[in-house]
């Protein structure tokens, strides 16, 4: 079985020096490279790699924001020229950590414990990239045509929508569409700024208008977008609460 790789390093000599540390490993091929975090978060979204060669300090995103935003938990060799976060990743037995310069014995040996540790979630990792209790402040959306990626920022989102397996989000009158189930959004958001007020749709209390009782004494919230948006009995309850 040949394993796909992504190496996402801003310097271009690292990446060649894993390019050639996996000659000997020809159960894998790299199928993308990224010199930026952004990028590597698109690659991953793209590619579907099976491991990920990860430097941590890298250009507009860090590697640990790379995970979060891609969602990406498992399959990741951290690589990096820092020590700052080795000892906290070590504790947390969560993936592998190359502290450069590393041998190629170093290299092998971590993609034996990646090899092992394949599709199984990592609980450690999952620690490291989302603290509890650390509400998102950035996702990671579709832009346009396929493969196309953006970062919005939380607090430009005026309201999330599920669509079947995506969530919408609405933002400066445009549509940015996401694979992920609204609870998850709803259980990663600051729930003081963010109200599920309807099954299918979350609000940004920033961007609410106000109340307003209908005919069939329900309620919808009007967004300053003018954007009317039907609230059920509990989402009326949390509403309450929440202003």
């Amino acid at each position: 079985m040949t394993l796909r790789a992504l190496i996402a390093e801003d310097e271009i000599l690292a990446r060649r020096l894993l390019c050639e540390y996996l000659v000997p490993h020809a159960d894998i091929s790299v199928v993308a490279e990224a010199d930026n975090g952004l990028d590597a978060a698109r690659a991953i979204g793209e590619h579907q790699p099976d491991l990920v060669f990860l430097d941590i300090q890298m250009p507009k995103l860090t590697g640990l924001e790379v995970l979060e935003l891609a969602g990406r938990r498992e399959g990741v060799i951290f690589t990096t020229a820092y020590d700052q976060h080795a000892m906290r990743a070590f504790e947390l037995h969560a993936v592998d950590y190359l502290l450069k310069p590393f041998t190629q014995a170093r290299f092998d040996a971590a993609l034996e414990r990646a090899r092992r540790l394949l599709g199984q979630t990592t609980p450690g990792l999952e620690r490291l990239v989302s603290p509890a209790g650390v509400p998102i402040s950035r996702v990671l959306v579709r832009d346009g045509g396929a493969g196309n990626m953006q970062v919005l920022a939380v607090d430009a989102i005026d309201y999330a929508e599920a669509q079947a397996d995506y969530v919408a989000f609405h933002s400066a009158g445009r549509e940015h569409l996401k694979a992920m189930r609204i609870s998850d959004l709803e259980a990663q958001l600051d729930p003081a700024r963010f109200v599920r007020v309807h099954r299918s749709f979350i609000i940004n209390l920033a961007a609410l208008q106000g109340l307003e009782k209908t005919d069939s004494d329900a309620y919808v919230a009007r967004m300053k977008t003018g954007k009317r948006i039907p609230v059920s009995r509990s989402g009326y309850e949390r509403l309450r609460a929440a202003l």
